[in-house]
C-alpha cells in the first residue's frame, strides 16, 4: 500500500501555476552598481543552447566561492533569471559569493505527467535535468580560472524542481553513479541547499556510497506538491525533506532542517527572501568550519496562512 503522505506528491503540474503567478519571466536587477552579469553557452546542440548566468562583484576573474543555482517550474516552465530568486542572489553576491544561475532542459513539457504509479516520465526529467546541471559544473570547472571559480567551493541550490535536480545532483555524484560520470572523479558539491525538494528513488530509500555534503532542507508540513515526508510504492518511492533529514541523522550527516508547520509548497520561494541571515550561517557553520550539526527546526508563524490553492491552480491549468 502506498504511505498516507500520498496526497498529490507526483503530480508536478501545479508547479505552472505557482511559478507563472510570482512573475518568472521576469529580469533580474540587481541592486548593487559594482554587481555584473555574464552570460555563457554551456552546451550546444542543434535543437537547444543552454547558458548560465553569472552573478558577481569586482572583476570576473577574481576567484570566489560559488552558488550554483536551479530554478524551478515542474520541470514545465521556468526561467534562471526570474525575479523570485532576486534576494537570494543579491545577498549572497554582497556577501562575497559568486552565483551561477543554469538552464536545464525540462523534461516534463509536453509530456504525461506522473501519478504514484507511473513515474517514468518524472524519472526522466530528473535525469535530464541532472545531466544538464552536471554539463553546466563541467563547464565551470573546465573554465574556473577565467570565470574566477573556486571549484573546492562549489554549493548547490535550487527551488522546487530545481531543489530536486540539486538533491539528485549530489546524491548520483556521492554515488557514482553513470550519469555523474561527466565530472572529475575527485569532485564533489561542497554542500546542497534545497527548498522544497525530495530525492525519486527505484531502489528503496535513498543511500549514500559515500558521505552526501552537508544539506540544507526547506519544506513546508502541509505541501502536497513535493511531499514533506515520503510516498512510496514497493520500492519506489518519492523522499522528502522530513524523511531524508530522519535519514541523515540515523547516519550522522552534517545537516540543517526547517520545517514550516501548516504551511505548503510556498517554501520553495519564501526562505529567499525570509531566511537569508539562516542560509549564510549555514555556509559558514557547515560549508567552511566544517560543523558536524544535526539541526531541526521547528517553525511556525501564527500570523501567516498559506497562499497557495490546489482548487485554483487546477481552474488556471484547465483541470
Amino acid at each position: 500500500m502506498m504511505s498516507q503522505n500520498r496526497v498529490y506528491p507526483l503530480n508536478l503540474l501545479f508547479f505552472v501555476f505557482l511559478f507563472s503567478s510570482l512573475s518568472s519571466f521576469a529580469q533580474i536587477v540587481l541592486k548593487d552598481k559594482k554587481s555584473h552579469v555574464e552570460t555563457k553557452i554551456f552546451s550546444q546542440t542543434d535543437t537547444v543552447a543552454l547558458k548560465l548566468d553569472i552573478y558577481y562583484q569586482g572583476g570576473i576573474s577574481e576567484k570566489k566561492p560559488t552558488i550554483l543555482f536551479v530554478f524551478g517550474g515542474g520541470f514545465v516552465l521556468g526561467r534562471r533569471d526570474s525575479k523570485l530568486y532576486e534576494p537570494y542572489f543579491n545577498t549572497l553576491i554582497e556577501n562575497g559569493f559568486k552565483v551561477v544561475s543554469v538552464d536545464y532542459r525540462l523534461g516534463l513539457k509536453g509530456k504525461k505527467f506522473p501519478s504514484p504509479f507511473n513515474t517514468s516520465n518524472l524519472r526522466s526529467a530528473i535525469d535530464t535535468a541532472t545531466t544538464d546541471v552536471y554539463k553546466a559544473t563541467d563547464y565551470i570547472i573546465k573554465n574556473a580560472k577565467a570565470l574566477g571559480i573556486d571549484t573546492g567551493m562549489i554549493i548547490i541550490s535550487g527551488s522546487s524542481a530545481g531543489a530536486i535536480t540539486a538533491l539528485h545532483a549530489d546524491y548520483n555524484k556521492r554515488n557514482a553513479t553513470p550519469l555523474a560520470a561527466k565530472l572529475p572523479a575527485g569532485f564533489q558539491y561542497k554542500g546542497v541547499i534545497s527548498f522544497a525538494g525530495a530525492i525519486l528513488s527505484y531502489k528503496g530509500a535513498p543511500k549514500y556510497a559515500i558521505a552526501p555534503a552537508p544539506t540544507m532542507l526547506f519544506h513546508g508540513t502541509a505541501d502536497k506538491l513535493v511531499p514533506y515526508n515520503k510516498v512510496r510504492l514497493f520500492n519506489r518511492g518519492f523522499f522528502g525533506s522530513k524523511y531524508l533529514a530522519h535519514r541523515f541523522r540515523k547516519n550522522s550527516y552534517p545537516y540543517y532542517f526547517q520545517y514550516v508547520q501548516d504551511m505548503g509548497h510556498e517554501i520553495a520561494g519564501s526562505p529567499m527572501a525570509e531566511n537569508l541571515p539562516d542560509i549564510l550561517w549555514f555556509i559558514e557553520n557547515y560549508v567552511v568550519k566544517h560543523k558536524r550539526y544535526f539541526m531541526d527546526v521547528d517553525f511556525k508563524d501564527a500570523d501567516k496562512k498559506p497562499t497557495f490553492n490546489l482548487s485554483a491552480a487546477k481552474k488556471v491549468i484547465g483541470n
